[in-house]
């Protein structure tokens, strides 16, 4: 066998592609070490802010540990190109007890210098007063500090974060007013303050805020008349001013709202006078909530422009007939509970309707037997109130079709009908029939609603076991038993 040994390796090539191998692996090692390495302004800024938090039940910040990559902690974005920190993003679950944390904002979170957005939602028990010492951090552009405990006063020292694209501080404790320098921010698309303990006059300043998208000031103290200085917002699509101590008048600008404008909640205030024709003309309009003010005269004809509103509100004023014919194809949630309607008949385009969960016609005067009410759905209803009407016949065929019904009020009509045919679903936690004309016993299976009112009926028997009290049954022929007076033998 002819062996040729200039087909074989040399021993040198050998050693040269072993060192290159390992050389490779060493390169890599050290690469590897390098990705997983924090910079360590990051790290400490980070750290620090964890050491100023004193319960995290749920070990939201159990990855954030010394020594490891933080881009890959929880909660945690960076930068691809130099892996420095970019985004803190921590959020509780509203429906979990323990997605909390308890403590405060530490300064050393001004260490992270590249730090673009900050979003510390529903943690619910952060405290302490506004973190000025963002102001240290030049690249800022995003704060959403929403459902914690800040209190004290927004200093006006804020007007010097002139980079801010939005800011929210919702759901917190704030006090004071709103300051008068937050007109420096003109970058500002969101600006959020509702939900606080703001006071005072809506500062005219905002005017300046030409760029806003979304303006929430709702659930505050806030007073006076709500500024006319709408015409300077072209692109905002909400406007959330309801649950203040606002009086006067619906400012003429909103009415420049109209091309953008899907939100409109003016509701809870001391609002008077008409309601403005031109709300007619937002037909980009969703939600429209005028409720609980002091609107008198009838609502706008120009309401019939409104086909594509979902969800309106005007309930407790003063309104009177006519209520205008409406052309929506379909409404999500309709109140026009406790005014001075007497619309006779469930409109039409409700029954209509193939999405609508939420119906509160309280005191319309509608005269209809309920029997002969079909709704196009039901399904889906969440929420009705009839109450307070003269309305005949039963409820059973309307809610022994409903899936999702939490609540049903019927009180103070004609209702007649066998309380023991009635289905009582699951989900249904507020049953009001009281001062009716119901008949039959009290089913067992009313004792799974959170509340409950059939009182002043014809209902007789001994009542199931329950946790209610006796005004949940007063008022009827012959019932017995715990709450009232225990049965005869």
């Amino acid at each position: 066998m002819n062996l040729s040994y200039s087909n074989l390796p040399s021993k040198s090539n050998t050693i040269t592609k072993t060192f290159q191998f390992f050389f490779t692996i060493l390169t890599l090692l050290h690469l590897n070490v390098n990705a997983t390495k924090c910079n360590m302004d990051d790290e400490s800024g980070l750290l620090g802010f964890k050491s100023g938090i004193e319960s995290d039940p749920s070990g939201m910040l159990d990855s954030w540990i010394s020594g490891t990559d933080c881009c890959t902690w929880e909660g945690i974005n960076c930068q691809f190109d130099n892996k420095r920190v970019n985004m803190i993003s921590l959020s509780g679950q509203p429906d979990k007890s323990n997605s909390i944390l308890s403590g405060t904002l530490s300064p050393s979170l001004s260490k992270i210098q590249f730090l673009n957005g900050l979003y510390l939602q529903n943690l619910r028990n952060i405290s302490g007063p506004f973190p000025t010492f963002l102001l240290n951090l030049p690249n800022l552009q995003f704060i959403y500090i929403e459902n914690n405990m800040l209190s004290g006063q927004i200093p006006n020292i804020i007007g010097n974060m002139s980079k801010l694209g939005a800011l929210s501080l919702s759901g917190n404790r704030f006090t004071g007013t709103i300051p008068s320098l937050i007109a420096e921010l003109t970058q500002l698309t969101q600006l959020k303050l509702g939900n606080n303990l703001l006071n005072g006059l809506i500062p005219q300043g905002i005017e300046r805020l030409k760029k806003l998208t979304y303006l929430s000031l709702e659930m505050n103290q806030l007073s006076g008349k709500i500024p006319d200085f709408f015409s300077s917002f072209k692109e905002l699509r909400i406007l959330r001013l309801s649950r203040n101590k606002f009086s006067g008048e619906i400012p003429l600008s909103i009415s420049t709202l109209a091309p953008k404008l899907s939100y409109l909640e003016l509701g809870h205030n001391s609002l008077s006078g008409k309601i403005p024709d031109f709300l007619g003309k937002f037909k980009a309009l969703d939600t429209l909530d005028l409720s609980s003010n002091k609107f008198t005269g009838t609502v706008p004809k120009s309401f019939s422009n409104l086909t594509k509103i979902f969800n309106l509100n005007l309930s407790n004023n003063f309104l009177i007939d006519p209520f205008p014919e409406m052309n929506v194809k379909g409404i999500e949630s309709l109140d026009l509970s406790n005014n001075n309607f007497h619309l006779n008949q469930i409109p039409k385009w409700v029954t209509s309707s193939p999405i609508i969960f939420s119906l509160k016609l309280a005191n319309c005067g509608i005269k209809i037997k309920l029997d002969d009410w079909k709704p196009s759905e039901t399904y889906f209803y969440d929420f009705i109130d009839l109450s307070g009407n003269e309305i005949s016949g039963s409820v059973v065929e309307l809610l022994n079709k409903t899936e999702y019904l939490v609540s049903f009020e019927g009180s103070r009509n004609k209702l007649r009908f066998d309380l023991e045919k009635l289905r009582i679903g699951k989900r249904l936690m507020y049953l009001d029939l009281s001062r009716n004309s119901m008949f039959g016993k009290v089913p067992e299976s009313v004792v799974g609603v959170e509340k409950l009112n059939v009182s002043y009926n014809h209902l007789c028997g001994k009542l199931p076991e329950n946790k209610f009290s006796a005004t949940a049954f007063v008022g009827n022929d012959c019932l017995c038993g715990s709450p009232l007076q225990p049965c005869k033998p």
